[in-house]
């Protein structure tokens, strides 16, 4: 590395650390405490930006909120972390370890821990008694997470935007896809559609991470239902579960993420199993609405919105129309450069989030229920911005009635 691009990385890491400090700082926080063993904490790895060196003893890295970090590092390993900026501490043994923390006690510390949010829970048990002996007070910094990794600025939301137009225009392709099918009388299975929607998605560079979600008849009793080859044949009457996300392919995309459902069949009036799908499905489009009239609401009225409230919103609206039975999964999770994303989940059961909707959040509003007969799922995407709620590719393209073929 020459001098320049040495300058050039060094300025880049204090700049890392004054966004850090500012998240500290704006949670009222004296710290963010990381450290690390064997690379097992990915999500400190990535926020501090680090490499593949070795690490084979444990490092820490302490963040105050003002002034200069603190680097503990294993004599074995002397150049761990070594383009972090900070004051350097070597340790050997347990005693020598503790003696170093000394500086940090009695000061409150973010760790990468949670109770109730697993996908923040790195710091292992042992480590974390180590710590607390030695005097330091942990909370989790799943709300400092957030605010560092998946709050959207204007690029992200545009680029969120697009992969949204993107997946609703690849819906109504699909769906003139299967509405074809279906009256030239063609046999079609759910790997027919799944292939059409990845073609798409090729079409248009945008990268999925994964296939589609497309689930038929009891199928689509199943959230996450997969398949091998061309799946399951669609039959007369089947329900049509569609499930897409992508993002674009340049660094730091944002993933964008929804769910359209149909029924295999024309429109019939009287038809007792066509009546209870419209009730079940106007019962999410409630629930859908609800939730992000809820959010708006609480907006207007200068109120916190913890995710875990919305979701208790939505879940009401179900839960009072005879549906409670249906409920697998929580309604929305955060989104960001990964489509189960760091920030704020719509969750008050599963993995219980009581971190708050902030400017910039973004996040699936997702409301599905689940029988044995078949299941169905309506996913919109939503993110702050000028403190209100806005919904991702085009507010009026949202699905507000079921799909049929004629």
């Amino acid at each position: 590395m020459g001098i320049r691009s040495a300058r050039v990385h060094r300025n880049m890491k204090t700049v890392l650390i004054e966004s850090l400090q500012k998240a500290i700082r704006e949670e009222g926080l004296d710290g963010w405490f990381f450290c690390n063993f064997r690379h097992r904490d990915s999500l400190s790895d990535e926020i501090l930006q680090i490499g593949n060196a070795s690490n084979s003893r444990y490092w820490f890295y302490a963040v105050p909120a003002n002034g200069e970090p603190l680097k503990i590092i294993h004599s074995v390993e002397p150049e761990a972390i070594n383009d972090l900026p900070g004051k350097k501490v070597f340790y050997v043994g347990r005693d020598e370890l503790v003696k170093a923390l000394e500086p940090l006690a009695g000061k409150t510390w973010g760790v990468n821990s949670s109770e109730e949010l697993a996908a923040v829970s790195y710091l292992e048990a042992g480590m974390a008694a180590v710590l607390k002996n030695a005097g330091l007070r942990l909370v989790s910094a799943a709300s400092l997470i957030q605010r560092v990794k998946s709050l959207l600025d204007d690029e992200g939301i545009a680029c969120h935007e697009r992969a949204a137009v993107h997946l609703y225009e690849i819906v109504n392709i699909a769906w003139d896809f299967v509405r074809k099918n279906y009256n030239d009388n063609k046999t079609l299975f759910e790997g027919d559609i799944q292939r059409l929607m990845m073609d798409e998605m090729e079409k248009r560079d945008i990268n999925p991470n994964n296939p589609a979600i497309i689930a038929a008849g009891i199928n689509s009793g199943n959230p996450h239902y997969s398949f091998s080859g061309r799946g399951a044949q669609i039959r007369e009457g089947d329900i049509i579960q569609f499930d897409l996300w992508a993002k674009e392919k340049q660094q730091n995309a944002v993933y964008a993420d929804i769910s359209w459902a149909g029924v295999y069949a024309k429109k019939t009036a009287g038809n007792p199993v066509q009546a209870e799908a419209e009730k079940r499905f106007e019962t999410l489009i409630a629930a859908r609405e609800g939730a992000v009239s809820f959010i708006n609401d609480e907006l207007a009225a200068g109120r916190k919105i913890p995710g875990a409230s919305v979701d208790i919103r939505a879940r009401e609206i179900i839960e009072s129309r005879g549906y409670a039975g249906g409920l697998k999964h929580r309604t929305g999770h955060g989104i960001d450069t990964e489509i189960h994303g760091s920030g704020v989940n719509i969750d008050s059961i599963e993995f219980r989030d009581t971190r708050c909707l902030l400017e910039g959040s973004c996040f699936s509003i997702e409301p599905g229920i689940y029988f044995s007969d078949f299941g169905m799922r309506t996913e919109i995407d939503v993110y702050i911005h000028n403190n209100r709620a806005h919904v991702s590719g085009n507010p009026h393209k949202r699905q507000s009635a079921l799909l049929y073929c004629g």
